[in-house]
């Protein structure tokens, strides 16, 4: 198995208030993204984590993903 892709591979946990998300750790793009955690820019190509609320009787919440630097992930 490739660590790499293992990161990618889509997981729930409890993010920012007490809310179940989905998150996914990606490698990073050519964009730049702002992160909601500390307001200030993921950089292009910078590995980060993508999160979503959960929302189970909707089926998605996809429109609601955020990218966040890791380090404020992990403080939220």
């Amino acid at each position: 198995m490739d660590p790499d892709r293992l990161g990618s591979v889509p997981r729930h946990e409890t993010g920012p208030g007490g809310e179940s998300y989905t998150v996914r750790q990606v490698r990073g793009g050519e964009k730049a993204y702002r992160c909601p955690g500390c307001h200030q820019l993921v950089p292009p190509r910078t590995p980060h984590v993508v999160a979503w609320p959960d929302e189970p009787l909707l089926g998605g919440g996809l429109e609601d993903r955020r990218h966040w630097h890791t380090a404020c992930w992990r403080r939220a």
